[in-house]
């Protein structure tokens, strides 16, 4: 049974009817007059980035110990140093990780501050991994050394400019057209 107090018809007041099709946005959360809707969901940025930092740091490991243990290059430390090498494989690693992060803080003031803030990030990380993958040859060392070494600041920056790109994408909160 229905409760009588309760007017679920046509002169309900809390269920306005609509004539014709229904409206769409109406669902959409409305902010107090004076606070805009935020342009940027930091939380989501910053968790992407953590992430991004995790991956970069892990893919330095596995590159490393693919390049020694594998093909048997020498890089970061003596030949007899093994598969992992030694505190220099660490330091990348972190270095890695750093550099995402630094990424991250880069990729979140563009985005509250530039117009088309992904296409600005993309260019300026794209430009750094090409001076990360210069800067190996600029040094002494054994010629496959330097091919190795530039071969994973290369994928080191790719996976940093197309993970964080999308993390960027995500956490942006933009408004939605009407009908669509």
């Amino acid at each position: 049974m229905t409760d009588p107090r309760y007017n679920y018809g046509p002169a309900d007041p809390q269920y306005p009817q609509h004539q014709g099709q229904p409206q769409y946005g109406q669902g959409q959360p409305h902010y107090p007059q004076g606070e805009p809707e935020p342009k940027v969901n930091v939380g989501k940025l910053w968790a992407g980035g953590i992430g991004t930092a995790v991956v970069a740091a892990l893919l330095v490991v596995v590159a490393i110990m693919l390049i020694r243990g594998v093909l048997g290059i020498a890089i970061l430390s003596p030949e007899g140093a093994g598969a992992y090498g030694t505190v220099s494989t660490t330091s990348y690693a972190i270095a890695a990780a750093g550099a995402a992060l630094l990424a991250t803080a880069l990729l979140m003031v563009l985005l509250l501050a530039m117009p088309s803030p992904l296409t600005f990030f993309t260019w300026i990380c794209l430009l750094l991994t090409a001076v990360a993958v210069i800067l190996p040859f600029t040094l002494v060392a054994d010629l496959d050394a330097k091919i190795a070494t530039a071969a994973i600041n290369l994928l080191v920056g790719l996976c940093i400019t197309t993970m964080l790109s999308s993390v960027g994408s995500a956490a942006q909160n933009t408004p939605r057209q009407a009908g669509y």
